[in-house]
Formats: structure tokens, C-alpha cells, sequence
């Protein structure tokens, strides 16, 4: 049986193992936390705990040795990368490996004042975070190439779905207006962005770089009116951004201003995405919160 190793078990990891049949794929999983490792099981997975600042356990690297899919979602840090710090060896010489998987992101293209990117547009990353995924990228394709594996690279835009939306906050009531002229923002519902990765896994040899993003990028004042309109309830009040009274992180997104292709996913992948735009995620998350719940 295929065996997929994640590492990380966030929002997208956790959409794909929903994804993948358990009669098709054995799947495990890492977590920071003896927690999170229980609620890896809960999935059905396999978990390990596995951080930074430990030291991998003899179970996880056998683990790895059966390992034919391992994909990585843990973030890197000025460190460089934790996954590769600890175990670029033992995954170089996994015995039975065919597929490496990166989660990246479209930061890693830096400013382009709106206009189009994709796939062959250089990297040009601004701010630390994206220089330091950037610098991932770039030791996960030379283990790859020690492995002699294909590679793919996922450089998601931002990712939303059920729990982590504007209809969520809108709901909260913590949804802000924010306007900056001609700034937009791209995004995918995690849905979505698990479809991509699991049809990448499963189609022998392709590797390379997909942008994981939906067909319309917006700005991201008009997701939070769309929200509001469709909860029939009104929008917050519009607020300018030199008056948002951002946070040097919040600001950093803001500094950036780029639309990104998809392209590739549906010439080389055959994805066709469910939720194409930021309008059809957020009515299914409404549906979703509106459908009657289930008897236990």
C-alpha cells in the first residue's frame, strides 16, 4: 500500500487526509504537541511528534524507510528548514520513496503593483518569511535530487474554508473593512488546494511548481461585503488603510500586490476547481453552517 508521511498536520494536511481513501493510502503525520498527535488519530493517521527543538524518534524514522509520499507543510524559520535540518538524510535515502511535496507560497513572487504572475515568473521575495520559504524551496529540490524523486513545489495564496472564513468573521463580528486602493489578494478554498495536492501525488512524474489559487483574485474588501450580503446582515464599516492601525505583519501582506495564474493545475493536473472563486467557497461554507446537524 502507498504510505503518504506529512509533516505538519495543519489546515490543508488535514483536508487532504479527509481526501485520501484509507483502503488506498496508508497516511502519517507529524504534530509539535502530544495533543496534536491525538488528534492525528483521530483521522485515522499515524502520528508522530516531531518539532524543532527535538530530536526525531527512532519510530519515525522507520516510519520514513516505508514511506513512498512524504509531503511537508512545516513552515521554515531563520534556521532554514526544521524537516530537512533533522531528517534530509533519512529522507534522501527513504528506499521506497517516489514523491516529495513542498508547501510553499505565493509570497515567494514578491510585488508585482497587480499584475499577473505564474509559474515562470522569477522569485523575487520582499519580506523575511518569503525569503526563508524561498530558501526551502530550494533545499527541498536538492534532496529531491539526491533522491533522484520528482518535486513539487505548492505555492498556495491565502487559504480559507469552513471555521476560517469571512463568513466566520463576519459572523464573529471581528471582520474589518479594510480599503487600499488597487490592492487585491488571491486565495483558495482548502478544499481546493487538497484536490490539487492529492492529484499531483497520484500522477506518476510530475513534478515542478503549481500556484494554488483560485480563478478570481479580489480585493479583500469586497469578500468581506459578499459575506455580509449573503448572512443578510451589514457589511462593518469601510476603513481606510493608513487609518487600519495594522501590525508590521498585516502590513507586510499589504506591501505586496499581485494576480496569480493557475493555469498549470488544469493543463498538467486536470483539476477543475470546485470553488473557483472566493463567491462559491463562501456559499458552500454558509450552506454548510445552515445544514441541519446530524443525530450522534
Amino acid at each position: 500500500m502507498p504510505h503518504l508521511f506529512i509533516f505538519g498536520f495543519g489546515f490543508t494536511a488535514r483536508a487532504l487526509a479527509n481526501m485520501m481513501a484509507p483502503s488506498e493510502f496508508k497516511i502519517s503525520a507529524t504534530s509539535r504537541s502530544d495533543k496534536g498527535a491525538g488528534m492525528i488519530t483521530k483521522y485515522g493517521c499515524e502520528a508522530f511528534v516531531f518539532s524543532d527543538d527535538c530530536q526525531p524518534s527512532a519510530d519515525l524514522k522507520n516510519a520514513l524507510k516505508s514511506a513512498t509520499h512524504i509531503l511537508s507543510s512545516a513552515p521554515p524559520s531563520i534556521a532554514g528548514d526544521p524537516v530537512l535540518a533533522a531528517l534530509a538524510d533519512d529522507i534522501a535515502q527513504a528506499p521506497n520513496l517516489n514523491w516529495l511535496g513542498y508547501l510553499s507560497t505565493i509570497g515567494v513572487y514578491g510585488d508585482h503593483n497587480g499584475g499577473w504572475v505564474d509559474e515562470a515568473t522569477p522569485a523575487t521575495p520582499q519580506s523575511d518569511r518569503s525569503k526563508h520559504r524561498l530558501s526551502a524551496e530550494q533545499a527541498w529540490q536538492q534532496v529531491a535530487k539526491k533522491s533522484d524523486v520528482p518535486l513539487s513545489l505548492f505555492r498556495l495564496a491565502g487559504i480559507y474554508g469552513a471555521g476560517r472564513s469571512a463568513i466566520d468573521r463576519v459572523k464573529a463580528g471581528t471582520a474589518r473593512c479594510i480599503k487600499k486602493p488597487g490592492q487585491v489578494f488571491n486565495r483558495i478554498h482548502v478544499d481546493d488546494a487538497a484536490a490539487v495536492i492529492a492529484a499531483n501525488l497520484m500522477t506518476t512524474g510530475k513534478d515542478g511548481i503549481y500556484n494554488l489559487t483560485d480563478d478570481l483574485p479580489a480585493p479583500p474588501e469586497d469578500v468581506i461585503h459578499y459575506a455580509a450580503k449573503i448572512l443578510n446582515t451589514p457589511p462593518p464599516p469601510q476603513i481606510a488603510f493608513e487609518d487600519a492601525g495594522l501590525s508590521a505583519m498585516a502590513r507586510s501582506f499589504y506591501s505586496e500586490n499581485k494576480r496569480v495564474r493557475n493555469q498549470r493545475i488544469k493543463d498538467d493536473l486536470g483539476v477543475r476547481l470546485r470553488y473557483p472563486t472566493y463567491k462559491a467557497g463562501l456559499e458552500a461554507i454558509l450552506a454548510l453552517r445552515q445544514a441541519p446537524k446530524k443525530e450522534a
